[in-house]
């Protein structure tokens, strides 16, 4: 399976990372100097999980976000679901 939220649709992105090398002025050293600058990706907090839908009367196991499960909680399972397109 993907890296992907099936309700947010929430997927990896591209960053990047300063490299620096030195102590900081405000520490005592003479100051810091970028070496490079690294690419990396951030992935979504993701959890597979199985919800239990009363209307379906049935479990739908799901790849979600944290975010996208506090939206479970709170709009309820087959409203969510619904709207996503997964039902």
């Amino acid at each position: 399976m993907s890296r992907l939220c099936s309700i947010t649709k929430a997927k990896p992105t591209r960053g990047s990372v300063i490299h620096r090398r030195g102590l900081a002025k405000k520490k005592g050293g003479i100051g810091q100097h970028v070496t490079k600058i690294v690419g990396r990706t951030f992935f979504p907090n993701l959890h597979t999980k199985r919800i239990w839908v009363p209307e379906e009367n049935r479990f739908i196991t799901v790849k979600l976000t944290a975010r996208a499960l506090k939206t479970v909680s709170k709009n309820g399972a087959y409203a969510t679901l619904k709207k996503a397109g997964i039902l």
